[in-house]
């Protein structure tokens, strides 16, 4: 029983990492997007250079 049990509790733990991950995968896309869509429409400065949309 002891064995079933252990088997069990490895794959629910592989299957939460699994989906972990492929959740992590999705984020990771989405702040690349939002980066370069920033990259792309930042705005210019009075003095006419285009400045960062970011503060760091």
């Amino acid at each position: 029983m002891v064995p079933i049990l252990l088997v069990l509790l490895l794959v629910l733990v592989l299957f939460g990492a699994g989906f972990a991950l492929k959740l992590l995968w999705w984020i990771a896309l989405a702040v690349l997007v939002l980066w370069v869509l920033g990259f792309l429409v930042r705005g210019t400065s009075a003095s006419g250079s285009r400045g960062r949309w970011y503060r760091w």
